[in-house]
Formats: C-alpha cells, sequence, structure tokens
C-alpha cells in the first residue's frame, strides 16, 4: 500500500533538495581557482536519487542541467553493482561517458547512508584547459576529438575513499593551467562534500524510506504539471528551420531543422533534417542537445514545475546520428556550444508559430567564446571567456541587455579581476546603439569588448555566430544586427575574423581583439512601437536620432518628439511596405 502523501512535508522535502542543490553551486562559486568556473560560473550542480534520477537542481547553467540523466544512466548501468562509500567519479568523454565537451568535467559522488545508497551529488563544471592543439581546449580547427584534449571515461578518482593518485598526476600533465584546473576539480569534490551532508541531514529528519516515497512524488508530481502546461499548448506540427553560419574564411550554411509536434500532453522534438557532422569542433553531442530543448521547454511554463526528472517524461528528443546533433566518433565538439543555444533559438522559433505571445524572439547566439594563453616575463596563463549580454524582444517587453542568454546562467568575466591577474587590458566594454531588432517591442541591444594583448606572446581562438543569419524577429519584429570580431594590429589597421575561424591567432603586444555579439530580434512592428518609448531609447543613448527616423519612423527634434513629423513619415514609410 502507498503511503500517503502529506503536501507539508512534501513542500519542505522539496525545498530542502533545491537548498542542497543551489549550496553545492555556492561551494563551487567560493572555492573555484579559475575565472571562467569563479566568475562566469561556467559550471552545475544536481543532486539524484538512488537510481541516478535528478531530483534538484541548482540554479547554474540550463544548458548543462539536462545532461545529467545522460552519465547518471551510464553510471548506474556500468558501476551500480560496485559503488562502495567513499567512490567518487570523474568523466568527460562524449563519446559513451555522456560528457558534451572535453572542458567540462563531471564529479560525481555516490551519496550512502550506512552501507545503502541513497542518491548522488552531481557537478559539473568548465574546465580553464585540458589540453590539446589550442589553449584553453576550444580550437574551432580540431578536425577530430584527438586533438581537443585530454579523454577521460567514467572512471573512479577516489574509490572506497583512497585517492586515485596516478589519476590526478595524468590530469595534472595534460593541462597548461594545473593550479586552476586541480583547484577547481577539489572545489567540485567540496561540492559534492556539501551535498553528502545535506542529504545526511534530510536522512536523519525524515528517514531514508520516506524520503524514497517523497522521491517518487517528486517525480510524478514534476510529470503531472509539466503535462498540463503542454496541454494548455494548441496541438499541431510546427517545423521551423535556424541557421550556423558556418567555420573558416568561406563557411558553408549549416542548417539546425526541428519539426517539433504537440500531441495531448506531449511533446516530440524531432531534428531531421539537421545538417550533417563536419570536421571543425562545433558538432554538438546529444546530452547538450537535450539540454538546450528542455529549457525551451521549461521557459514557456507558467507555473511553477520542480526542478527534477519527472518534468522531462513527456518530452522526446531525437535527432540523426552522424549530425552536428548527434555526431559520430571522432567528431571534434570542442566549441559545441553555439550549436546547442541554437537548438534553443530553433524550438522557440517552432513555438513562435503555435504560442507567438509566449515566446522569445532570436538571442545574441549563445556566448561569444575568448581563450587566449601565452607566456610572459616568465610565466604562463590562460583564459577561457564566455560573453553573454543579449535576449530578443517577447510580447510586452523590449529585449534585456546585460544579462545571460535564457538557455544559460553565465556571467561576463569582471574587468578588474582580468586585468589585475592576467596580461591583458580590456579597452572598451559596453552597448551598442541601433543594434537591436526594431519591432513593437525591440531586441535587446548588442555588447562590445576590446581585449588588448600585454603578455610577451599569446595565441587566441574564438567562437562566435549570428553574422551572416542575425537573430529572427517574431510577429513582424526584425532581426537584430550582425555579429562582428576583428583584429587590430599596433599600427591601426582592422581585420575582420571569421565568426569561427579554422585556425588559432599568433599576436604580440598591443595588439586588439574587439568582440561585438549580434544584436536581439525584435517582436512585432517597430512602425507600432510608442513614439514615447523610442525617445526614452534615444536620451538613454541606446538608439541615435537616425535610427529612430530610419527604424521607428520617429523625428525627435530638441529632445521631444515632433508629432506632425512623425505621422506624416510613418504614413508614408507605411505606404512603401504595402
Amino acid at each position: 500500500m502507498t503511503s500517503p502523501i502529506d503536501p507539508i512535508t512534501f513542500e519542505v522535502i522539496q525545498n530542502g533538495l533545491s537548498s542542497i542543490a543551489d549550496e553545492m553551486a555556492l561551494v563551487i562559486m567560493r572555492s573555484a581557482y579559475s575565472p571562467v568556473v569563479r566568475d562566469s560560473m561556467d559550471y552545475s550542480t544536481a543532486l539524484c536519487d538512488a537510481n541516478g534520477e535528478v531530483v534538484a537542481q541548482g540554479l547554474t547553467l540550463a544548458v548543462q542541467l539536462g545532461s545529467f540523466p545522460d552519465i547518471m544512466s551510464l553510471i548506474v548501468k556500468e558501476h551500480g553493482s560496485t559503488i562502495m562509500p567513499g567512490d567518487v567519479f570523474i568523466a568527460n568523454d562524449p563519446y559513451g561517458s555522456g560528457g558534451q565537451h572535453l572542458p567540462d568535467i563531471y564529479i560525481i559522488k555516490p551519496l550512502f547512508v550506512g552501507s545503502t545508497l541513497a542518491g548522488y551529488a552531481t557537478t559539473m563544471a568548465h574546465h580553464s584547459d585540458v589540453g590539446g592543439i589550442a589553449p584553453g581546449s576550444v580550437a574551432i580547427h580540431a578536425r577530430d576529438i584527438h586533438q581537443e584534449g585530454l579523454r577521460l571515461p567514467i572512471l573512479k578518482l577516489y574509490a572506497a575513499g583512497e585517492v586515485n593518485e596516478t589519476l590526478f598526476k595524468i590530469i595534472e600533465r595534460n593541462t597548461r593551467s594545473p593550479i586552476q584546473v586541480l583547484g577547481d576539480l577539489r572545489a567540485q569534490i567540496s561540492s559534492c562534500q556539501a551535498g553528502e551532508r545535506g542529504l545526511a541531514e534530510l536522512v536523519e529528519k525524515h528517514g531514508l524510506g520516506t524520503l524514497n516515497v517523497y522521491f517518487r512524488a517528486l517525480h510524478d508530481f514534476a510529470e503531472k504539471r509539466m503535462r498540463e502546461e503542454i496541454m494548455s499548448m494548441p496541438d499541431g506540427v510546427y517545423n521551423n528551420l535556424d541557421h550556423i553560419d558556418g567555420v573558416g574564411d568561406d563557411p558553408i550554411q549549416l542548417d539546425i531543422a526541428v519539426r517539433l509536434e504537440i500531441k495531448g500532453s506531449e511533446i516530440l522534438i524531432d531534428f531531421e533534417g539537421t545538417s550533417p557532422q563536419v570536421a571543425a569542433a562545433i558538432n554538438c553531442p546529444i546530452p547538450m542537445v537535450h539540454s538546450a530543448a528542455y529549457c525551451a521547454i521549461r521557459c514557456l511554463a507558467k507555473g511553477d514545475i520542480p526542478n527534477c526528472e519527472g518534468y522531462m517524461r513527456p518530452i522526446s528528443i531525437s535527432a540523426p546520428k552522424g549530425s552536428i546533433l548527434n555526431p559520430l566518433e571522432p567528431a571534434a565538439c570542442a566549441a559545441r556550444g553555439v550549436m546547442g543555444y541554437r537548438v534553443f533559438d530553433a524550438v522557440m522559433g517552432a513555438l513562435a508559430q503555435a504560442m507567438p505571445e509566449s515566446v522569445i524572439a532570436g538571442c545574441e547566439g549563445g556566448p561569444i567564446l575568448f581563450s587566449v594563453g601565452g607566456s610572459h616575463e616568465g610565466r604562463s596563463f590562460v583564459l577561457t571567456e564566455v560573453m553573454v549580454g543579449t535576449w530578443g524582444a517577447r510580447f510586452g517587453l523590449d529585449g534585456e541587455e546585460g544579462v545571460s542568454n535564457p538557455a544559460a546562467n553565465l556571467s561576463n568575466q569582471p574587468i578588474e579581476l582580468i586585468e589585475a591577474e592576467l596580461p591583458l587590458r580590456i579597452q572598451r566594454y559596453g552597448l551598442v546603439p541601433d543594434s537591436g531588432g526594431p519591432g513593437e517591442y525591440r531586441g535587446g541591444l548588442a555588447f562590445v569588448r576590446e581585449f588588448e594583448f600585454l603578455s610577451d606572446t599569446a595565441q587566441f581562438t574564438v567562437r562566435s555566430d549570428r553574422r551572416r543569419c542575425p537573430p529572427y524577429g517574431v510577429a513582424g519584429g526584425e532581426t537584430g544586427s550582425p555579429s562582428r570580431n576583428e583584429l587590430i594590429g599596433r599600427d591601426g589597421k582592422a581585420r575582420m575574423i571569421p565568426t569561427m575561424p579554422m585556425q588559432s591567432f599568433d599576436q604580440n603586444s598591443g595588439d586588439i581583439v574587439r568582440t561585438v555579439s549580434a544584436g536581439g530580434g525584435g517582436y512585432g512592428k517597430a512602425l507600432q512601437r510608442s513614439p514615447m518609448l523610442v525617445l526614452e531609447d534615444v536620451l538613454d543613448g541606446k538608439v541615435t536620432l537616425e535610427g529612430a527616423r530610419h527604424d521607428y519612423g520617429v523625428v525627435i527634434n530638441d529632445n521631444e518628439v515632433d508629432a506632425k513629423a512623425t505621422l506624416d513619415l510613418r504614413s508614408n514609410m507605411e505606404s512603401l511596405l504595402q
């Protein structure tokens, strides 16, 4: 007979689990060594039950969180019968180990109550360097995964409490930044220990048998709530095609095709028609595809749904093997993030056909990934930057700027810390006027950031997107401005860098790299935007006087809207559109 579920106890346990996962996240943030983990917060935490199913997620990186079920199913299947108290697992390999790319390393600790397995504390963090052909281990120009760095299948970093010193030494010898990597690994281990303490306190308070009952109830409740949300969406099949700019100096456009079917209380997402995998590092292993697609659906949910694996049950996701969204070994995948964020946009674009007033227009295309390493005054250095900051517009709201991409939860690294710790100077950092997609609701502005090299030697790589295929608008909104990257020599001459160059660049002291994101897409027709909102944008420096006239048909003189001139201009522009 099933024990009755007390709603108050249910809430106490649910919130207790969430607090544990968040505490795990705080431990990593406060004890990590590298800027990409400590400042960018490129990491994730979760708590799983004894079956390896996620019961709580920290408020961390959305495009990582949905991949925990992939690795946990493998750990339970391959190691479930041999797990001992004191074990700690490590893995990063995308092929057969549930990884996303080699810099993202899992640290997972089974949690015991006496001799009984009670659950798992799970973490993933983006490490500053794991070897490979370029500093930061995210070289676009890698042709296969063997050029990208150290591959770790699911291994025991600790076995029954005994540290695997050999494995630690192998990791140390295969990174350009051993202090940061080993420090971040220990931060992840400490995070898992915090999860262990938290779960032990819940067990002491409620008992393991009771917790297991409520874990099952939590999964069932999350599934029920997600099915209710899906049933409120209109049934139908919705197709969308989004694009990646492609790689190299003469890029070939890559397609992300999505067929989304809403059928009763279920959603089926199929990426058939997506481009085949390529000989470059932007192929995306399926765990990140799962994460990005789950995130897009979650963003449309109006109610509160627990962050546990039950909410994933009504959502089915498939991508053809050998495609850029489900590559076959040994496809390179270090810079796969651009694909994951495009999956989010592509799914949103499909949902826009069913629920235009609920979706968000195209965002900046995911983080601009900038990695640089070299030597200065006899010391080596590595920096990995993941720069975010622009949303598309939504019904009733302009696009956000200066915040993380909605599929992430990242932070741009503070200028002061970069300059204090590394031989780099940030010459410029801010928003770009007239870059948000025009619409009744304006897309978020693009951001610009300039890095000046101060080191004796330096080598950098960059990954961006949305130059040839800028962020789309919704409901008549226009596209945002395209991205661009420039390399400015000491002589002041600038040359354009491809969005995803098939090379790394050697630089000298005094050279500057300028990165400019894409602007977010607009929502609704621009000529329907309130002239007073346009005036506010002009006064805030977000739109220029010329942009107000050209994009919105609004004439501003002496910081005031000229009502008659605006009416005449808009009438003329509307007649030209007919």
